[in-house]
């Protein structure tokens, strides 16, 4: 059964193409901000997408992996484009944000080294703590709410982040089918059958990666689509994942650096995934940047495509919902544990622990503010607290 619109288009691809594009380019706010977007300009004013298609985008971009703004956009553009539509809009509206990280990228390898730099970012690592244990804090509210077995599994993946400094990618999986087989066990499957499955291939995952005889861009695109795989519950949710293989498995960044590729994740329009590029571009330079972006985005790109047809028919499945959620909790209790791993490293002495926690309470005071704009505060704060910090 498909999912698309029978009534003809009312727009051409060409103005599709350039809307995700200026939305690629001014649209701030994170993903929540740039789905209301889409909602406002693609439904209310223009009546491109009906109603319906867009929440049926929604829903699917919510269930399936990958950075939920970029999955809608995808997905908008399969309704009356099928294929060529989902690409033409993934690809304009990821496109500008990709360029704006790669030119930072290249501006802070040249740069990275002056006192002004330095100071912006003692500022900015502050804030971003600040910002993902607000995110983290919200995500934990909106998924998890009193239901007992999705904050055990919550609890456990937080736990093994926090003590192990990464991500274990199969307790994801793990998560979901322990809520799947608790709330709606599918009949097909014997007991067990699945957990054992995952049990040995989850592992063997994370030992593809680690293969020392992998050229480096091989390696920088596997462990890319490894990680864009499992970017549930939120753009965020990729934080920890890259902090274990960037910095703790593969010693591509350190941790200032991989601190620092977050800030700019949240100063740029787009999705937080974004921050890719600009990792990419510190590792291998430009081809690891379009590598990086390339192994992050293809799988969300497919996970959209390929269910698009036949949504209608199994994305309310109770067993698939259930699989889903407990993948969100285990995202949760990623993002959740990241916030102390990276705090570890970006709270130096008490100006960064106090502004940290000003970040938090300006958050939670002013819900509508905007993540660049606190980033900017933080970054102003930083140059002028640094030099006196580091006479």
């Amino acid at each position: 059964m498909s999912t698309t619109a029978t009534v003809a288009p009312s727009y051409s691809l060409g103005e599709l193409m350039r809307y995700m594009l200026k939305l690629g380019t001014f649209g701030f706010g994170g993903p929540v901000a740039l789905v209301g977007y889409m909602h406002r300009d693609l439904v209310e004013r223009r009546g491109w997408i009906t109603d319906d298609d867009y929440r049926e985008g929604l829903a699917l971009a919510q269930m399936m992996p990958g950075p939920l703004a970029a999955q809608l956009g995808i997905y908008l553009g399969y309704v009356h484009y099928r294929v060529l539509g989902a690409t033409v809009a993934g690809i304009a509206f990821v496109l500008p944000s990709f360029l704006m990280v790669v030119a930072l990228g290249w501006a802070y390898v040249h740069f990275g080294g002056l006192p002004w730099m330095q100071a912006v970012f003692y500022g900015v690592a502050a804030g971003v703590v600040g910002i993902i244990a607000m995110s983290a804090y919200k995500l934990v509210n909106k998924t998890l709410k009193t239901d007992k077995l999705l904050w055990a599994i919550f609890l456990v993946v937080a736990a093994v982040t926090v003590v192990t400094e990464s991500e274990v990618a199969w307790l994801f999986i793990a998560g979901g089918l322990v809520n799947m087989f608790r709330r709606a066990p599918p009949r097909w499957l014997g007991k067990g059958g699945m957990n054992a499955l995952a049990a040995v291939h989850g592992p063997a995952l994370g030992g593809l990666m680690s293969g020392h005889d992998v050229s480096l861009m091989t390696q920088i695109g596997l462990f890319f689509t490894k990680a864009g795989a499992f970017v549930f519950g939120s753009g965020l949710a990729i934080v920890p994942f890259l902090y274990g293989g960037v910095v703790t498995e593969n010693h591509w960044l350190n941790d200032k650096q991989f601190v620092d590729a977050v800030a700019v994740a949240m100063i740029t329009p787009g999705p937080v995934v974004i921050t890719v590029g600009f990792i990419g571009y510190l590792v291998a330079g430009l081809p690891g940047a379009c590598v990086a972006a390339l192994g992050t985005f293809l799988p969300c790109y497919l996970f959209t495509v390929l269910p698009a047809p036949y949504f209608k028919k199994y994305g309310r499945l109770p067993a698939i919902k259930a699989f889903v959620d407990g993948i969100t909790a285990a995202a949760v209790g990623a993002i959740t544990g990241s916030v102390i791993v990276i705090a570890r490293r970006s709270i130096v002495d008490w100006p960064t622990a106090l502004l940290a926690l000003i970040t938090v309470v300006v958050l939670w005071r002013f819900k509508k503010l905007q993540e660049p704009v606190v980033v900017a505060a933080a970054a102003l704060v930083g140059l002028v607290v640094y030099p006196l910090t580091h006479l």
